[in-house]
């Protein structure tokens, strides 16, 4: 049976998923911070994946939903939320990752895990909801803006070798 015959179930990821979240992350480095970011370990998912996610299952802090596709998970996000400061006194909601595998993108899963991210922050009584993309990736700010996230400010870097 191929995964389109099978219903896609947004559910909260559980130890047996680690491999598949693992899977998903290792595409997700590949795919984005891979081809823009130089100074990202593309290697990391593989290396410290497993025990990250293992960690974020247990921590209250923490939310790890994933789009499971007939026992193979397609897709996850990993978010956080995070108390307020000084500085900044409202508790924020942190969409720190997330992927769809491509041959499961544009039927609304992604949608669907940023609205279980959202429903989270909200029972975790966060007042805003934050979510960062590389600037070369318009496919991605383009999926933010829809999900109702706006750009509040810009990241300039420049690199300080050689």
């Amino acid at each position: 049976m191929s995964d389109h015959q099978h219903e896609v179930v947004v559910r909260l990821a559980q130890p047996a998923d680690v491999d598949g979240l693992v899977a998903c992350s290792s595409a997700l480095f590949a795919e984005d911070a891979g081809t823009r970011d130089p100074g990202v370990n593309v290697g990391w998912s593989r290396e410290f994946g497993s025990e990250r996610f293992a960690a974020g299952m247990d921590d209250a802090s923490r939310v790890l939903p994933v789009a499971d596709c007939g026992g193979r998970i397609v897709g996850h996000l990993a978010g956080s939320v995070a108390e307020g400061s000084a500085m900044r006194p409202v508790k924020v909601a942190t969409l720190v990752s997330m992927y769809v595998q491509p041959d499961h993108r544009r039927g609304g899963l992604g949608k669907r895990l940023v609205t279980r991210f959202a429903s989270w922050a909200r029972e975790e009584g966060a007042d805003l909801a934050e979510v960062t993309a590389y600037a070369g990736n318009a496919d991605a700010i383009r999926f933010c803006e829809r999900s109702g996230f706006m750009s509040q400010s810009v990241t300039l870097r420049t690199s300080l070798s050689g």
